[in-house]
């Protein structure tokens, strides 16, 4: 296979799976590590994928922010893990926050309903899962809705958090590195997510491993600021070591 059948079969798995890994790639086109490595290169400085850790993305992935429905679909199963162990945070007459997410509405329908909790939430698909729950004060913020993620997003929401204090932030996030945080698409919906990393005494991230090493345009975390990365468990053990090096303690499910 010439080199540029090999970029045109790598680019065409990369936009199918959303992702490739060199290793997988260089079993499956016969050749070695290397050689897997110089074409991500060359693809990347054609600008058609991203460069990440054991692999690379296709840049429309990093551009084009999917939507809530498509995104219920992808690694459901890693999300509902992730989800459950993230419950484990939640104590008893704790005040929580969950940010607008498909992770964060799976771990909405898991919360305990035998336990006192007060839930901050922007987003309508996790506040309607919650409005019957009995043991459960819920809070919801206000703004302009964004019909992509269904997060309340705006001044109105940023002003509301100004003045609250929870207990536990819990955000999702289209991407992360510990060298550039944790970053989303949107510029309002990240500001949106930077008002509520102040609102939280403690703030945890909830990401299935799939968004290691994507940066997006919008940081609304620096590394620094989380306490706790629940991921699944294919998150590379380099890049976990990297994260509790810099003081994030981090759960793979």
């Amino acid at each position: 296979m010439y080199a540029a059948e090999r970029h045109e079969a790598i680019l065409e798995r990369a936009r199918a799976q959303g992702r490739v890994e060199v290793g997988a790639l260089a079993e499956s086109l016969g050749v070695t590590v290397e050689t897997v490595r110089r074409d991500l290169t060359a693809l990347e400085r054609f600008g058609v994928v991203r460069r990440v850790h054991g692999g690379a993305i296709p840049v429309e992935r990093l551009t084009l922010e999917p939507s809530l429905a498509l995104r219920e679909t992808q690694r459901s199963e890693q999300k509902l893990l992730v989800a459950r162990r993230a419950v484990a945070e939640v104590q008893e007459g704790a005040s929580i926050l969950l940010d607008a997410g498909t992770t964060t509405l799976a771990m909405a329908g898991l919360l305990p309903l035998d336990k006192s909790i007060t839930v901050v939430t922007n987003a309508f698909a996790i506040a309607a899962r919650l409005a019957d729950s009995p043991g459960i004060e819920l809070m919801m913020l206000g703004g302009r809705i964004r019909t992509r993620t269904g997060a309340a997003v705006g001044h109105w929401a940023i002003d509301a958090l100004s003045d609250l204090h929870v207990d536990v932030a819990f955000l999702g996030t289209n991407g992360f590195s510990v060298s550039r945080g944790f970053t989303t698409p949107d510029q309002a919906e990240s500001e949106t997510k930077r008002a509520m990393v102040t609102a939280g005494r403690r703030v945890i991230v909830l990401a299935d491993a799939s968004k290691a090493g994507q940066v997006h345009l919008n940081r609304f975390a620096n590394t620094e600021e989380v306490a706790m990365l629940v991921t699944d468990a294919s998150l590379d053990d380099e890049t976990a070591e990297d994260f509790d090096a810099a003081g994030v303690e981090v759960v793979r499910t």
